[in-house]
C-alpha cells in the first residue's frame, strides 16, 4: 500500500463513520497499521496502529485524532438533506471509480438516501438502476453486465450535475 492509498483509506473510513456507517474498532486499527506502514506520519498513528485487543474501545477517539492531525476529518453538511444528498455522492463517486459494486452502491442510495428523502428526482436514475439490478432475469433481454454499466454512467451523471461535485466534498 502507498502513502496515497493509506491516506485514501483513512479519509474512506472517515466518511464512513460520518454518515453513520459503523465501522470496527479493528479495521480502524488496521488502517493504521497500514497507514504507519505506508509512510504516514501522525503523533497519534502509532498510538492507534499498537492497539491491543483490550484497548479496542480507545481506538475510535484515537481514530479521530488521527484524521485531526492529518487533516481528514469529515463533517457532514448541517442540513439533514444536504447530509444525505453528500452521503449519496460519496457512493455515486465509488460507483463510478470502480471501489462500490454498482448493484451494492445503487441500493444503498435507493435505500438510504433516496427513501429518507421521499425519492427526489435527481436521484431517480440510480434509484431506476437499482430497481433493475435487484429485480433483474435472465428472460428480460439484457445482461447483467449492461445493467452494471448503466449503473455507472447514471452514477457519472449524478456526480457531474452541477451541485453534484460540492455535495461530494471534492
Amino acid at each position: 500500500m502507498t502513502r496515497d492509498d493509506a491516506l485514501k483509506q483513512l479519509s474512506h473510513i472517515a466518511r464512513e463513520r460520518a454518515f453513520d456507517r459503523h465501522v470496527g474498532s479493528d479495521r480502524l486499527i488496521q488502517a493504521g497499521l497500514d497507514a504507519l506502514l505506508a509512510g504516514v506520519e501522525s503523533p497519534s498513528l502509532a498510538m492507534l496502529a499498537g492497539l491491543l485487543r483490550s484497548e479496542e474501545p480507545e481506538a475510535q477517539a484515537l481514530f479521530d485524532q488521527v484524521l485531526e492531525e492529518l487533516g481528514l476529518l469529515f463533517h457532514p453538511p448541517a442540513d439533514p438533506r444536504a447530509a444525505k444528498l453528500a452521503m449519496a455522492c460519496w457512493i455515486a463517486g465509488q460507483i463510478a471509480d470502480g471501489t462500490l459494486h454498482p448493484a451494492t452502491g445503487t441500493y444503498l442510495i435507493w435505500a438510504d438516501v433516496a427513501s429518507d428523502l421521499g425519492y427526489p428526482e435527481e436521484l431517480e436514475p440510480l434509484v431506476h438502476c437499482a430497481f433493475n439490478l435487484d429485480a433483474w432475469e435472465e428472460s428480460w433481454g439484457v445482461s447483467l453486465a449492461e445493467l452494471n454499466r448503466e449503473a455507472v454512467k447514471a452514477a457519472r451523471q449524478f456526480l457531474n450535475r452541477p451541485s453534484g461535485a460540492a455535495e461530494a466534498g471534492n
